[in-house]
């Protein structure tokens, strides 16, 4: 690229994060590995960086596994119209998924709950998809019209290609593509099982969070071009969206790098596949009645 460039008019980062610890503890920061990220993000610390990016829109998912958080979140939501949805964390073994949801919709700002996301990835059991409560429990979230984000490492991706077959009527998203090991040359795994959850038309896919999985640094673009290219090919523009993964990508990017990174990635598309990458796919996943 000639120099950097700012997200295309209308842009919807569709995952980013925000906590005040004292609050909402995030015992999953690391001080010494982590010192960039071990402090509070808060709406005005996104509305700087979304500013300078030329994003005008957001989804904020969630970062504790606390159904209080996510009612802080549908709060911080009503307060802030750059934030246009939360996916919120719920419990999805729990046997009142229903009741929990409809809960959640009762407080202030409970109308912008537009997904949930359970951390499967910290899941030790391989067949915690396959389960019969978990099922059930995610089948009433597609139930109540929301959307369930994956939280999958590039192992569990099998289970999830299988969850989203045999669950047709959940809208599933997929974040950060599944966690591939980049910066290597051996993805031929990965490829593998993002095509198979690729393969039913209610997935689709966050091109976020691929900075912080290069195991080597400083990245270029060139170690995240063969995951998104894969994600094209298994998806397409129209079931892929932008996601910065902020401030968790600050580990390894400037929001703003990251920004002029996808651009230079996306640049072989046309207008139309851009654009549903930058906006419309976000939309229309997290806020169907709207499309």
């Amino acid at each position: 690229m000639a120099g950097p460039v700012s997200a295309p008019p209308g842009t919807v980062d569709a995952h980013h994060h925000l906590w005040v610890r004292a609050r909402h503890p995030q015992p999953w920061i690391d001080p010494a590995t982590m010192a960039a990220i071990d402090a509070d993000f808060t709406p005005d610390d996104l509305a700087r960086v979304t500013r300078a990016a030329g994003v005008t829109e957001t989804v904020l998912v969630q970062a504790n596994s606390t159904e209080a958080e996510t009612v802080d979140l549908l709060g911080v939501a009503a307060d802030h119209p750059l934030v246009r949805g939360v996916v919120g964390w719920l419990d999805v073994t729990a046997v009142d998924v229903t009741d929990r949801l409809a809960r959640l919709r009762t407080a202030r700002g409970g109308h912008l709950l537009v997904g949930v996301r359970y951390s499967v990835q910290d899941e030790p059991d391989p067949a915690f998809l396959d389960r019969a409560d978990v099922r059930r429990g995610i089948t009433a979230v597609g139930a109540a019209g929301l959307a369930f984000d994956l939280l999958v490492r590039q192992h569990q991706l099998g289970a999830a290609g299988r969850l989203a077959r045999d669950l047709p009527e959940v809208r599933f998203v997929l974040d950060h593509l599944g966690k591939p090991a980049l910066g290597g040359t051996d993805l031929d795994d990965w490829a593998r099982d993002l095509r198979a959850l690729a393969a039913p038309a209610n997935t689709t896919a966050k091109l976020s969070g691929l900075v912080t999985e290069v195991h080597r640094s400083p990245w270029t673009p060139r170690d995240l071009r063969p995951a998104v290219e894969h994600a094209l090919d298994a998806f397409g523009p129209d079931r892929l969206m932008f996601g910065s993964d902020w401030p968790v990508c600050l580990l390894a990017s400037t929001y703003d790098r990251w920004v002029d990174t996808l651009a230079e990635l996306l640049d072989p598309l046309g207008d139309d596949e851009r654009a549903a990458i930058w906006r419309h796919t976000a939309r229309r996943v997290y806020r169907p009645e709207s499309s």
